[in-house]
């Protein structure tokens, strides 16, 4: 069985996401956010103590945009992963990685210097200058999306699953406002995906089941302060 570990909202979505497009079975494990200060146990299994951690049988992988693609490949075939003998098979892989080391990258900072730190720590002019390098660095998507619905091979993907996340993290820092038509039109298709809205649902029932209060980050509510130790 597969098993996935996951917080609220966090880059570990991802993983969710693509597991609920493929209709695999897996178990869901949701940690309070951040796992080493709320759920320090969890470091047996993953030393870093980050999110996401997917275990399928010997596999072991903490990157959130290559299970994805791990698992378009290894539990496939699947149409979510470009075969390399496809022409789009660069700008999949491109798509892929683009979507957390340039999208997810900035977001990080801003999510942490204008919301997660305690307000005498918080940065405004760094999550000022990183939304602007979010925001620029989007206008590729823009670009690329020009008269078609995906980013790649003509059919939704792991790199649109990887993109779409950083999408949904920048509702969350209300930066939204700043996509472009193409953008903007594009998260509207990936949100109204099935697959997508399982995901969400997924991750509703998990919090519920753990019977915490959190809030829209995973954090326990009331529990910010001890974010800092």
């Amino acid at each position: 069985m597969i098993h996935l570990y996951h917080c609220l909202n966090a880059r570990s979505f991802r993983p969710l996401w693509t597991l609920e497009e493929m209709g695999l079975a897996y178990e869901l494990t949701l940690l309070p956010f951040p796992p080493r200060v709320f759920a320090p146990e969890y470091k047996m299994l993953n030393p870093l103590g980050t999110i996401p951690l997917l275990l399928d049988g010997p596999v072991r992988m903490t990157e959130s945009s290559a299970i994805g693609h791990y698992l378009a490949v290894r539990h496939g075939p699947s149409p979510l992963a470009v075969d390399p003998a496809e022409a789009d098979y660069g700008a999949f892989l491109n798509w892929t990685h683009f979507g957390e080391a340039t999208l997810t990258f900035p977001q990080t900072l801003v999510l942490r210097y204008a919301t997660l730190e305690p307000a005498e720590r918080r940065q405004p002019q760094v999550a000022s200058d990183y939304a602007r390098w979010f925001l620029a660095r989007l206008r590729a998507i823009e670009a690329a999306l020009e008269g078609r619905d995906y980013l790649c091979a003509g059919r939704f993907t792991v790199a649109d699953v990887s993109v779409g996340y950083a999408l949904l993290l920048a509702g969350f820092l209300e930066l939204s406002d700043g996509f472009g038509p193409n953008v903007a039109a594009y998260w509207q298709r990936l949100e109204a995906r099935g697959g997508y809205r399982r995901a969400q649902q997924a991750q509703q029932a998990a919090a519920e089941r753990t019977g915490m209060k959190l809030d829209r980050w995973g954090t326990p509510v009331d529990g910010r302060k001890e974010m800092t130790k």
